[in-house]
């Protein structure tokens, strides 16, 4: 019994504060998730992970960034989503004939799958508020399917700083068992 209480005297402080400064990490400073669908191809793959830097408030976000935020569909509650960043607050944004407007200036998109088949818009994002959508337009279901398009600055989770392809994790893109 006593090499057992050794052991817990010694190591477990040592366990506990590595414990706590892990949840910490996680919970406020960044992330590692696992991407579930196609609505980002061809930037992001089915089950690609992303690393997510959490610290918002010291963050500038920026149009064309990848974030994960909560959507604003109800039947979606607690699933996180990323997509990316198209319209910050008081942008005003228009999809016409498959091209993105923003502020009524054309916006080149080399990262899109496939010009969008669809028209939306025109739209402003209010204060506070953000608009996003899919690189995989017509497959993805983001703002410009959602009955309130905007997405609320609170339900923000972080920006994407890294993105680990499937198949250089797994090789020939796939996984373990």
């Amino acid at each position: 019994m006593e090499p057992v209480k050794r052991f817990l005297k010694t190591w477990m402080p040592s366990l506990v504060i590595a414990l706590v400064c892990s949840l910490l990490i996680r919970t406020y400073v960044v992330e590692a998730m696992v991407v579930p669908t196609g609505s980002m191809i061809p930037t992001i793959q089915i089950k690609d992970r992303v690393v997510v830097e959490k610290l918002l408030p010291m963050t500038n976000l920026r149009h064309g960034d990848k974030i994960v935020f909560y959507p604003p569909v109800e039947e979606e509650a607690g699933k996180r989503y990323v997509k990316r960043l198209i319209g910050l607050p008081g942008d005003t944004i228009q999809i016409k004939e498959g091209v993105l407007y923003r502020n009524e200036e054309r916006v080149e998109e080399p990262y899109i799958k496939e010009p969008m088949s669809y028209d939306f818009g025109p739209i402003q994002v209010p204060d506070k508020q953000y608009f996003f959508l899919g690189d995989n337009r017509n497959q993805s279901y983001d703002a410009h399917l959602w009955a309130t398009p905007f997405v609320d600055e609170e339900d923000l989770i972080g920006k994407v700083i890294l993105t680990l392809p499937t198949h250089l994790i797994f090789g020939n893109g796939e996984e373990s068992r």
